[in-house]
């Protein structure tokens, strides 16, 4: 059998062969033909209705329609790539969930032995540029939180220049909201002419940075990264970090580029919107997510529902779902 792949199971893709070649035979018919059972056979069509390859049909003596071959398959292959869509927004908002936990986590878990406190700021600063005159091959960041303050950014210069001398690969992450601040931008450009890469996103999970995939630094309170952070050094909390930065990575876009519209027509934007406005965020905790203003994000909510011809964001969640941009069912 070799439609297993799509979906159809070996039973099921025996029926529908069998209907193609018959397509006026009933269920008993069916069975004897397949020398099976009329459970089996009825079972099977069930699979076939449910997939939408065989449909009910008044015009025929039997009192269904089998679709063709060219339509069928690419009914499945359409099926097959809107639940790994919806599997990879799954995969996107466990990372993102993990990273929040292990954030939030640290600051109110139990130390371990090799965890470390950094209080205020200048603590905060000073230990970073420990970490980063010590690191040999790569730092990896995330940088939420839109523009940042002229202080941040000139003392992360003396550090950053100092690593990208020595060849230490850098790679940032900022948020799209960056762009629209000048120093911020400036910033970045420079980090662009010393030899870092950055790319920005629509909204990042948490405030961190990962050194030579060995040590990480996160916030105590995810809500106000001066306040503190913890030095981690757990292998399984490192790992798991690297793995959401590269996914993040992969999905961000290059300094200089535009992203692309989603196959659907949303700005990068809008696509986040729609998961976090699923997921029950409030305009006020998206619009802190991007990095924007509570107007911009209830300006983009306002041109996401005109895109999906609602009248309320409960039409616009049904409507999702109705066009395949959100599963059905969500965990």
């Amino acid at each position: 059998m070799v439609l297993e792949t799509l979906g159809l199971g070996a039973s099921a893709e025996r029926i529908y062969r069998a209907m193609l070649a018959h397509p006026s035979e009933g269920v008993t018919q069916l069975a004897n033909r397949l020398d099976a059972s009329l459970d089996t056979v009825r079972e099977g069509l069930g699979q076939l209705s449910k997939l939408a390859i065989v449909q009910p049909s008044p015009h025929e003596e039997n009192g269904f329609r089998v679709v063709a071959p060219e339509t069928a398959m690419e009914m499945l292959l359409a099926r097959q790539h809107a639940e790994l869509a919806a599997q990879q927004l799954r995969v996107e908002a466990s990372r993102a969930a993990a990273a929040q936990l292990i954030a939030e986590c640290s600051g109110v878990r139990p130390r371990a032995s090799d965890d470390e406190r950094l209080l205020g700021p200048e603590a905060i600063r000073e230990r970073l540029g420990q970490l980063a005159s010590q690191t040999e091959a790569d730092v990896m960041t995330f940088a939420p939180g839109g523009a940042h303050t002229a202080a941040d950014l000139e003392a992360s210069r003396g550090p950053n220049e100092e690593l990208l001398q020595r060849g230490v690969r850098s790679r940032t992450i900022y948020l799209d909201s960056a762009r629209n601040h000048r120093p911020t931008l400036d910033h970045v450009s420079w980090l662009n002419r010393h030899g870092a890469v950055v790319r920005t996103a629509v909204s990042l999970p948490v405030r961190m940075i990962i050194f030579d995939r060995r040590q990480t630094v996160l916030p105590i309170d995810t809500a106000d990264a001066h306040t503190g952070a913890v030095l981690l050094n757990g292998a399984g909390t490192i790992t798991a970090l690297c793995a959401l930065f590269e996914a993040t990575w992969a999905a961000a876009t290059p300094l200089g580029a535009t992203a692309s519209p989603t196959p659907e027509g949303m700005t990068a934007q809008q696509a986040e919107m729609l998961k976090l406005l699923a997921a029950g965020m409030t305009d006020e905790t998206i619009a802190k997510r991007f990095g924007i203003s509570p107007r911009t994000a209830r300006r983009i909510a306002a041109d996401l529902m005109d895109l999906l011809e609602a009248r309320s964001r409960f039409q616009a969640g049904v409507h999702s779902v109705q066009r395949g941009w959100l599963p059905p069912h969500r965990s």
